[in-house]
């Protein structure tokens, strides 16, 4: 068994906010339990963070398996010993209205995106709470939990309620030290958010990200490693005093009742 100061377990760690997140806490000295359905993307991460000297293991796997999901937790405490942090950011969804929506399709994103985080975390803060570690778990929502598009329902309605558990976990453990926080971004540049097709399956994500980016007050879409970043000061002492809440990270987007398009019709000389 390794001998390491702190230990995260990231989901969805093959891409985007969870690869980046890997990098920068490994950076710190974490070492990393490496989860994802993508068993390539995990072991080209794992190569990377090896080569600079991060201790990281990859644990590919299904989300909707219990057994997977039981297994992920066991197999970090047998090779690590102990778990600090865990992030919850893995995700899938399929774009369609509740008009379309079918019952599989429901079923998988209600399990990789909230099931899945909400029976990772209950395994996490028992070990954490056997162990007597203050750690952290951070689930990863959207802003579209509290302003959908109409088009995702399941996703909508998972991550919602991942905002609301994630007080109610709070409320559960924050007696034994455990910090556990939602963060939501808005529009981050991933392979997630370039997925958009129209009715005869072509790509219309540039025209969507167009129109989304004119109610960004900052102007621009984020990177993932902004939200990387901010996950990782989350799981700091700076930010210990910090649990049972939201933190929004959009650029501004989610306040924002119009788009700046529109306030230069009516103000062109502020706009």
């Amino acid at each position: 068994m390794e001998e390491l100061k702190k230990v995260a377990v990231i989901t969805g760690a093959a891409g985007g906010i969870g690869s980046a997140t890997a990098r920068i806490l490994g950076e710190l000295g974490y070492a990393l339990m490496l989860s994802d359905i993508e068993t390539r993307g995990l072991e080209t991460l794992q190569k990377e963070l090896n080569a600079a000297g991060i201790t990281a293991a990859p644990f590919p796997g299904d989300l909707n398996s219990e057994a997977y999901r039981e297994s992920l937790i066991i197999e970090t405490i047998a090779r690590f010993g102990r778990i600090d942090v865990l992030l919850n950011n893995a995700a899938w969804r399929v774009a369609g209205s509740l008009r379309t929506l079918d019952l599989a399709t429901w079923e998988k994103t209600i399990g990789v995106c909230l099931t899945a985080p909400v029976f990772l975390s209950k395994a996490t803060a028992a070990e954490m709470e056997k162990q007597q570690i203050p750690g952290i778990i951070i689930n990863v929502s959207s802003v579209m939990a509290g302003r959908p598009s109409g088009i995702a329902a399941a996703y909508i309605a998972s991550k919602g309620a991942l905002e609301s558990l994630t007080k109610e976990m709070a409320i559960t453990y924050g007696r034994n030290g455990i910090r556990v926080i939602c963060i939501a971004p808005g529009y981050i540049r991933t392979e997630l958010s370039n997925d958009y097709k129209n009715q005869e399956g072509e790509n219309i994500s540039d025209q969507l990200i167009e129109q989304l980016t004119d109610f960004i007050p900052l102007g621009r879409g984020g990177d993932a490693v902004e939200v990387g970043r901010t996950i990782a000061w989350l799981c700091s002492d700076a930010a210990s005093y910090i649990t049972g809440t939201t933190i929004t990270v959009d650029g501004g987007f989610q306040p924002n009742f119009n788009p700046y398009s529109v306030k230069k019709i009516q103000f062109p000389e502020e706009f």
